[in-house]
């Protein structure tokens, strides 16, 4: 899985293992930034991840933790340098909603994705005619150049569940109404229908559709993508976008609340089989 690891996810890592470290030697934040002649306050920042720490801070506070060991000094070493490095996406930025680079990173480092969607198809299962009929209905101010980028990352994001090696696994839970609303027209919207059925034959991928019938359920606030991570002490992350923002709350309860939502609109979705099913006979039928 290393291999995976994007610099979001590397940094994630990293100030993960040196709050532990601090809270294990039984230091305050304070302590430490005397220690290492800095402020309480960049002492916080590296452990918020709101500042990449340089290869040779990361040095100084393996030091302050006593950690000797040199296997583990060089694995969180080489974290801290990896971590500084820039993602693929990192060239779109200028076209990319805030916090969305972010989430990229770490949905690029993810071994689980559940998400639910109540209005759109979701990115890493879109047609490309989908997503730009989605993208310029929503990105009203871009170019038509910014369309293309925004186009062009969206498929490019689509490689985490099509790689042969650690595929990510991906569960969609979708409304009827994301298979009724009819995106840049009958034929596009038809063959975003067929890709679904298509795709959710690779034994990664399990699209769950919530029919109209089911009445009302926990997820209907709105759309939520939880994000689960190989590593067994990594908690799980919730990723919330609106329109011109991104949000990826750190409060676990909140995560725990987004599980509880999606394991209820689980249980209110058709099987894989029936939701698979219901989908083709839905594009058999756009008019």
């Amino acid at each position: 899985m290393t291999a995976h690891l994007s610099p979001t996810a590397r940094h994630r890592r990293l100030i993960f293992e040196l709050k532990r470290l601090r809270e294990g030697r039984g230091l305050s934040r304070g302590e430490v930034a005397e220690r290492l002649g800095t402020s309480e306050t960049t002492v916080f920042r590296y452990e918020k991840g709101q500042h990449r720490p340089k290869p040779a801070d990361v040095a100084a506070l393996l030091d302050i933790y006593g950690v000797t060991d040199r296997a583990v000094r060089e694995e969180l070493l080489e974290m801290a340098k990896d971590a500084r490095k820039r993602g693929w996406w990192h060239r779109y930025r200028r076209t990319l909603k805030p916090g969305f680079d972010s989430y990229i990173g770490l949905e690029a480092a993810a071994s689980v994705i559940r998400t639910y969607q109540p209005q759109v198809v979701p990115g890493l299962l879109q047609t490309a005619d989908y997503a730009r009929a989605v993208i310029e209905e929503t990105a009203m101010n871009f170019t038509p150049t910014e369309v293309d980028e925004k186009v062009e990352v969206r498929l490019s994001r689509q490689g985490l569940i099509q790689r042969e090696v650690d595929p990510v696994q991906f569960i969609a839970v979708l409304d009827e109404a994301v298979l009724r609303r009819l995106v840049g027209g009958p034929d596009t919207m038809r063959a975003q229908l067929r890709h679904l059925a298509e795709v959710s034959k690779r034994p990664n991928v399990e699209v769950r559709v919530i029919p109209f019938s089911a009445g009302a359920h926990a997820a209907m606030d709105g759309p939520f993508c939880l994000l689960g991570f190989p590593e067994t002490d990594a908690p799980d992350l919730v990723y919330l976008e609106q329109s011109i923002s991104a949000l990826v709350p750190e409060d676990p309860e909140e995560v725990r609340h987004y599980t509880l939502i999606f394991g209820n609109v689980l249980a209110k979705a058709h099987s894989a089989v029936e939701s698979v099913a219901f989908i083709k006979a839905i594009a058999d039928n756009v008019p």
